[in-house]
């Protein structure tokens, strides 16, 4: 039975690994994937704001008090909120009106102070680009300036990619004692990915380990941009990502939109997970590797978030 705990940032991690056997039923490979959603923000982000809160605490750079900014497409904002509410800070969360309204909402009832970026011309309402991605960015630079934040920075700041290093690559591989074969993981800031690849290329160096970009928009591959506008929320930036060295890198797989959304639907249907576009995507990824695998092999993937953020959308009809 789980100890009581003190506050509901110690409930954060150790989220459960789930077999999807009935969706690779007749393939080589089995995926597992390690749900997220069960974090209090309902995200993978939860993780990344506790680590870097509390970094920055231990190393001075936040004192009672402060203020804490953020740009965000709404995960790390919640799980900032959360933080930071726990512990006395005021947060301030940038994001692009192109995210989801529930997200917004999320993080408002949270106790954040919420900052919407319109979208630039030529941007679609859904699909966030990494140019709007630019001017959330200025924006949350002026806000830092102005109240003398701590800018939570999940982009640069290799706490992000601690939190997965020490906790979230180690609890995978204690799950599958020590069984897994591939990881595949979407990448947003990077951390994720930088952090559980680094944790179990130490622990097992043959462990391949897979980024997942939009179809339109592999930028990381250094393959041609399509269209910077798809619905997969979170990630396809078109930007350099520090918390992903390349030697981590075995290879890069493509998701489109479509198939992505599909994959979700199928996962909810057949396997009850309920979970977001970024996790259709990191399931329809593994399932291409899954194909190809040799029999017993075992990919592990994440659901990022919960499926609830995105009931506005198309997602889920």
């Amino acid at each position: 039975m789980q100890k009581l705990f003190a506050d509901v940032t110690q409930a954060i991690g150790n989220t459960p690994l789930v077999a999807l056997d009935r969706l690779t039923a007749g393939l080589p490979g089995r995926i597992f994937i390690k749900l997220e959603y069960f974090n209090p923000g309902l995200a993978i982000k939860d993780r990344i704001a506790l680590q870097i809160i509390e970094d920055a605490e231990a190393d001075g750079r936040l004192q009672p008090g402060g203020v804490v900014v953020e740009l965000t497409s709404g995960n790390t904002g919640t799980g900032l909120a959360i933080v930071c509410g726990v512990k006395g800070y005021r947060m301030i969360c940038v994001m692009s009106e192109g995210n989801t309204p529930e997200r917004a909402r999320m993080m408002r009832a949270l106790g954040a102070e919420v900052v919407l970026v319109p979208q630039v011309a030529g941007s679609q309402p859904g699909q966030v680009s990494g140019a709007d991605l630019e001017e959330v960015e200025r924006v949350a630079q002026e806000l830092t300036e102005k109240y003398h934040a701590l800018r939570a920075d999940q982009f640069g700041n290799l706490s992000n990619r601690r939190a997965h290093e020490v906790r979230t690559g180690v609890e995978i591989w204690e799950q599958t004692a020590g069984k897994v074969d591939a990881f595949v993981s979407i990448a947003g800031s990077g951390g994720s990915f930088g952090g559980v690849a680094s944790a179990l290329k130490a622990r097992k160096p043959e462990v391949q380990c897979y980024v997942v970009e939009p179809e339109s928009a592999p930028y990381l591959a250094g393959e041609a941009i399509t269209n910077p506008n798809h619905k997969i929320q979170g990630t396809g930036y078109m930007r350099e990502l520090p918390q992903i060295p390349s030697e981590l890198v075995d290879g890069f797989l493509t998701v489109s939109d479509e198939k992505a959304i599909v994959t979700a639907r199928e996962l909810a249907k057949r396997e009850g997970i309920f979970g977001g576009f970024s996790t259709g995507a990191n399931v329809a990824a593994a399932l291409q590797l899954a194909s190809k695998a040799e029999p017993g092999q075992a990919i592990v993937t994440f659901a990022c978030d919960s499926g609830l953020k995105y009931l506005s959308t198309d997602l889920y009809e």
